[in-house]
C-alpha cells in the first residue's frame, strides 16, 4: 500500500477534476437559466 507521492497527487487532482468540472458546469447552467427566467 505504499504509493509514490506523485502518483497519489495526480490521482487526487484527477478525481477532484472529475467531480468539480461537471459541478461547475451545472452551476453555470443554473445561473444562465435563472437569469433567463427572471429577465425574460
Amino acid at each position: 500500500m505504499t504509493e509514490p507521492a506523485g502518483n497519489r497527487t495526480a490521482l487526487t487532482v484527477a478525481v477532484w477534476a472529475w467531480v468539480a468540472l461537471p459541478f461547475a458546469y451545472g452551476v453555470y447552467e443554473l445561473i444562465r437559466k435563472a437569469t433567463q427566467l427572471f429577465t425574460g
